[in-house]
């Protein structure tokens, strides 16, 4: 890995734990909030954002540790890194969301059989106001990590305050329907709204977490960008088993080069060499594995995808 590369990982990882670190006193600031507006108005629907405040801490601390794993470098017992350990801790945040939502939609449903008046609509409204906007600065910043670091631990957390600035919305929405309008019902109508919500989003978290435990191939369009890359260096003549996996912040790609029968060893591991280099450019901190096949010899050239063709 160049100097540079490393040092794009590393301010990487600094930026995946600060984002989670500010994950986790938003939370704890929302969760004292929603507890006084909730013991003054008795709202399910300030009850149900403040249960999803609740679990966005504890999904916030998991997130915490997983960063901290994930971003920890390899060693003896790890070779290929921790990466893995956000994708664990995004199946937490998928259980634990999917247990809240279930429970929310019970008590949604219960107050939409049975409703019951709204008190402190006002109270509720400043505070779901509060909330919104602390909210809406802690997603932005985690909007923007995510968007450069790739962490799918720290677009999980973003992806549970998300669901807050959506149900704090909803949850003013209730209050106002409920304590102008006399419209008892709209607190678990937008309960149930939020159960929908918190239940799309486990899934969401889960999937994401599952397929990076799985192994799973990158999307199409940056295979695409691989195989353009590789592509690039006229000396190629083709290439095939293209592998590609992610871990955490690192990407495994694996591919063969199908070169000049008569080319030289030197020159062979040259061309990798440079190949592996715009590789790396392109997914710093990537690890390259990449095997020379000369042309004509190697089993796989009657499959291997030929450059200009």
């Amino acid at each position: 890995m160049t100097a540079g590369a490393m040092a794009d990982v590393a301010d990487a990882a600094r930026s995946m734990r600060r984002a989670t670190m500010v994950s986790v006193g938003v939370a704890v600031v929302l969760i004292v909030i929603k507890t006084v507006a909730y013991a003054l108005s008795g709202s399910v629907a300030i009850m149900s954002s403040l249960v999803d405040s609740a679990l966005d801490a504890a999904a916030s601390l998991a997130t915490l540790y997983a960063v901290h794993q994930a971003t920890t470098p390899a060693d003896r017992e790890h070779r290929f890194g921790h990466g893995k350990a956000e994708a664990l801790a995004g199946l937490l945040q998928s259980a634990i969301v999917t247990g809240s939502g279930v429970f929310l939609l019970f008590k949604a449903i219960d107050r939409i059989v049975t409703p019951e008046t709204v008190d402190h609509g006002a109270l509720g409204i400043v505070v779901m106001v509060v909330s919104i906007v602390l909210t809406l600065g802690l997603v932005t910043y985690q909007q923007r990590v995510a968007a450069r670091t790739g962490s799918i631990a720290v677009a999980g957390d973003r992806l549970h305050y998300l669901g807050d600035l959506l149900s704090n919305a909803g949850v003013i929405l209730a209050l106002v329907l409920a304590g102008e309008f006399g419209f008892l019902r709209a607190d678990g109508i937008i309960a149930l709204a939020i159960a929908g919500v918190l239940l799309h989003g486990a899934w969401g978290i889960g999937r994401g977490a599952l397929d990076m435990l799985m192994d799973r191939e990158l999307p199409d369009e940056e295979r695409a960008h691989i195989i353009a890359i590789v592509k690039g260096h006229d000396r190629v003549l083709a290439f095939h088993d293209l592998r590609t996996r992610r871990s955490g912040l690192s990407t495994f790609i694996q591919l063969h080069l199908v070169l000049d029968a008569d080319m030289a060893l030197r020159e062979a591991h040259e061309v990798a060499e440079a190949v592996e280099r715009s590789l790396i450019e392109a997914y710093p901190g990537a690890e390259v594995i990449i095997h020379e096949d000369p042309e004509g010899v190697d089993e796989h050239d009657g499959h291997a995808e030929r450059i200009g063709v």
